[in-house]
């Protein structure tokens, strides 16, 4: 896969990959560690580079999963995405927890370091001014939040000192498309990338006869139309732990979708 798109200013490949429930839900199960190592191998060696994960997936041992994937691999050529849950976002708990990300990783840094959910209990500011410090120390490249409404996100940002917020991660699918009435026009203003999470509907696409039928004119299926919809508007990171769903996926970017097509789907 050709590196075309961007994401934090850097090149990477037109979707990246998901992995909630690899190595376990809100607990670890150890259960299927190759299988999961396998899986995120085989969408590397595809030429899927952004690997997207979270402190809280499988209490940290996801984290530790992706660490053992990508040390076959140059670390400069990953980009990976991790995130601190919402209990972590004092001043010293942030710190404590990128740290343990890091560790669990298997790597100096991380590439992008994401707020998992907003806590209101927390100043901003001083969860900002951690996450700055992160950037600074060099233990994080890039930082940014998810599932941050519009105005959040207007608060993170006023919070910054030194450091921008390139991205918010929120769902976004074709079921759901609050995200382009406010938040993808806000962000696409203020040069944030929106990644998007659940973006093929968990495979639920058969429901909707505007999509299939879309997908059955371009001679692709459902899922790969629904990928290539919010290709447009955003950065996806489909989850799957199969090789052959993988491919279903990689060709999804080649789909030349004409803008009226697009803009029926919309409608």
């Amino acid at each position: 896969m050709d590196m075309k798109d961007t994401l934090c200013g850097r090149k990477v490949s037109s979707f990246g990959l998901g992995t909630w429930k690899m190595g376990g839900g809100q607990s670890p199960d150890f259960s299927h560690d190759l299988d999961h190592i396998k899986a995120i191998r085989y969408a590397i060696d595809h030429g899927i580079n952004v690997i997207d994960t979270a402190e809280m997936y499988a209490a940290g041992h996801t984290e530790e999963i992706v660490g053992k994937a990508i040390s076959a691999y140059d670390r400069k050529n990953i980009f990976v995405i991790s995130k601190v849950w919402n209990d972590h976002l004092t001043h010293d708990a942030l710190l404590d927890s990128a740290r343990k990300s890091a560790s669990r990783l298997g790597t100096d840094y991380i590439d992008l370091y994401l707020i998992h959910w907003p806590n209101p209990g927390v100043p901003i500011k001083e969860t900002i001014s951690a996450m700055e410090e992160l950037v600074a120390s060099g233990l994080a490249k890039n930082i940014g939040v998810s599932n941050f409404s519009v105005a959040q996100l207007k608060e993170a940002i006023d919070a910054t000192k030194s450091t921008k917020i390139c991205a918010n991660q929120v769902e976004y699918n074709f079921s759901n498309r609050a995200p382009e009435h406010e938040l993808i026009p806000f962000c696409e203003e203020n040069g944030i990338d929106v990644i998007a999470y659940t973006p093929i509907m968990k495979g639920r696409t058969l429901i909707y006869q505007n999509l299939v039928a879309l997908a059955e004119k371009y001679g692709v299926t459902p899922v790969q139309m629904s990928l290539r919809y919010v290709m447009e508007k955003a950065y996806p990171i489909p989850k799957s732990s199969n090789p052959l769903h993988i491919d279903e996926l990689l060709a999804a970017t080649d789909i030349p979708l004409k803008a009226k097509d697009y803009s029926a789907l919309r409608a």
